[in-house]
């Protein structure tokens, strides 16, 4: 899973249907038509980090990490009007006398505006808080900021110090949201008042945002680093914890109450057309929702029938359920500390890099390291996620990975989760769309779900071509990723436009998994929680496969599986009927 998965989701997924990728563009591209275009996405980019710096943070760009986007329902009206500008703008374009290059870039920028324009009718910002993250846990951030100069410190302290602005938009976007009768479920809400607490601290030197000070590096001058430790200590004591107690107030004695028993997003306003859109954007597909349900609960049964076939090569005698509950409490299938857990990540971290040549002729440049989940966030966050580079290089790709309960953690899990975490999955889809030449930044940074996560899926698979899944419990474990991502399919499509209960899903999530309980509700309840989200990395898979098998079939010796696997990556994230009309064309080539 890719982290800040919300923003990735929202300014880049695109319903393919209605990409004008069947056009016949001119052999080259008027230079003047071509240049106004680059010089609008040019605007448009800056537009992006101006208005979100904590984008721009995530990204590299470190003009503006003294400061958080402004939140206020007038700033929101403002955005919206942009985006509705924006697009005016591109349609002055003339987009008939642009090259096939000019016109994708212009249609991929035109269905995210439009998409953003169409999501404007769901007021999805009236809900600024989940159980994965919001102003709550707004310190993670630290995470990816630089914190080598004096000047770097002092960033982090002025946004420290705007932490009550912040609160304060968030309770009004809250508030607002009761009114129009737009809020989360209270199943997912419940966890929120115990990430609060956790700002409110006695003393400042135990907040989250207190990190950074812990430990200064050689770059910072002696003489600054007492006083920048006192001033952050002021912050967190006369600026942060009275906002956070604020906040905590408000959160468990108006809005907790006001939170719906249902976990239906069509049992909010315009649910069922919301999440019927949501499908659709996802999955870049025009699958209906009960399309997805049939298409998941085939799945269950393919991969159930291979999961029989492994339990019986490990010798194991009993049921398939029997199998799912050896391999959740077997204590040899898991380590004892999450120190331990963490450098088993890292081995097997190492295990893949070398093997990586016998898949691939283009490796990127791009390094990655395995880093902890915070532990603040790690209870009610997944087993591990990537969080990409800075765009410029600056800093490397991360692979997360979650070390609370070490004991619910299996090692049988480790590698087809790598595979798709860090390498070859999330960290070569993110690192190569870096090196796309001459791309504009909002291409070479674009995140399609059903492609990145559909990418991801793919490369656990990978794991077979790579001589990595010698073992029968490894291969049960990428049998069980596989699952996971069939049963989604199945859960979220129930819970949201079947009447499914939240007690039925984590029930069919078991049934067919040996994932773990932790891991099992913490994905049920990301599932109630972003809806429609989890569609896409199945669809994804089962299109990159398809195309795998396709150029197999069509060019007989002459597949090239590095090849393939090279041009998949080599459009960066693009919608499925994109790749596909790629992959189609480069066949064609390879003959």
């Amino acid at each position: 899973m890719f982290k800040h998965l919300l923003l990735a989701a929202l300014i880049a997924a695109i319903p393919v249907s209605n990409l004008h990728a069947a056009d016949t563009p001119p052999a080259t591209s008027d230079r003047a038509t071509s240049q106004a275009l680059d010089a609008f996405f040019a605007a448009q980019w800056e537009r992006g980090l101006r208005e979100s710096p904590e984008n721009a943070t995530y990204n590299g760009d470190l003009r503006f990490n003294d400061r958080w986007s402004d939140n206020s329902l007038e700033a929101i009206a403002r955005r919206e009007a942009e985006d509705r500008a924006a697009l005016e703008q591109l349609h002055a374009i003339d987009r008939e006398v642009l090259a096939a290059a000019d016109r994708l870039d212009y249609d991929t920028f035109e269905w995210q505006l439009e998409h953003a324009i169409a999501a404007q009718r769901f007021r999805g910002y009236l809900q600024p808080v989940s159980h994965q993250g919001g102003v709550q846990t707004a310190d993670g951030i630290a995470e990816v900021m630089p914190f080598a100069s004096t000047r770097d410190y002092r960033n982090w302290l002025a946004r420290m110090a705007a932490i009550p602005e912040q609160v304060e938009q968030a309770i009004a976007l809250m508030q607002e949201g009761v009114k129009a009768g737009s809020v989360p479920p209270k199943v997912l809400m419940e966890r929120v008042p115990t990430q609060i607490a956790a700002q409110v601290v006695d003393d400042p030197a135990k907040s989250p945002f207190y990190r950074p000070f812990t430990k200064f590096p050689e770059t910072v001058p002696e003489a600054d680093r007492k006083a920048l430790a006192a001033e952050a200590q002021r912050t967190i004591r006369d600026r942060i914890v009275p906002a956070y107690r604020t906040l905590h107030a408000y959160f468990n004695d108006q809005y907790l109450p006001r939170t719906r028993d249902s976990i239906a997003v069509t049992e909010q306003p315009d649910g069922a057309d919301y999440y019927a859109y949501l499908a659709g954007y996802y999955t870049t597909t025009d699958l209906k929702p009960g399309q997805i349900h049939d298409i998941g609960v085939k799945e269950v049964a393919r991969i159930r029938a291979e999961m029989e076939k492994v339990k019986a090569e490990t010798g194991f005698k009993g049921t398939l359920a029997e199998f799912f509950a050896y391999l959740r409490t077997d204590p040899k299938f898991f380590v004892k500390t999450p120190e331990a857990l963490l450098e088993r990540y890292r081995s097997v971290a190492k295990r893949i890099d070398p093997e990586l040549v016998k898949v691939f002729h283009t490796i990127p440049r791009l390094p990655y390291g395995v880093r902890p989940i915070p532990d603040n966030i790690a209870p009610d966050t997944t087993t591990a996620y990537y969080m990409p580079g800075a765009a410029d290089g600056s800093r490397p790709g991360y692979y997360y990975v979650n070390l609370y309960k070490p004991e619910t953690r299996p090692i049988w899990e480790m590698i087809p989760l790598s595979l798709h975490e860090a390498v070859p999955g999330h960290h070569f889809q993110f690192a190569r769309a870096l090196e796309l030449p001459d791309a504009p930044m909002f291409r070479r940074t674009a995140y399609f779900v059903a492609y990145g996560e559909g990418w991801g899926l793919y490369a656990e698979r990978l794991g077979y071509d790579m001589g990595l899944y010698d073992d029968p419990y490894d291969r049960m474990g990428q049998l069980a990723y596989d699952m996971w991502r069939a049963v989604r399919l199945v859960v979220d499509t129930g819970m949201h436009s079947q009447g499914w209960s939240r007690e039925r899903a984590i029930a069919y999530f078991m049934d067919n998994s040996p994932k773990t309980r932790q891991d099992v509700v913490n994905e049920i309840d990301r599932y109630i929680g972003t809806p429609g989200q989890a569609l896409a990395y199945k669809i994804g898979q089962m299109k990159i496969s398809e195309l795998r098998a396709r150029a197999e079939r069509e060019l007989g010796s002459k597949f090239d599986l590095k090849a393939y696997n090279d041009a998949v990556l080599s459009t960066g994230s693009v919608p499925l009927d994109v790749l596909e009309k790629h992959i189609d064309a480069w066949i064609a080539a390879q003959r």
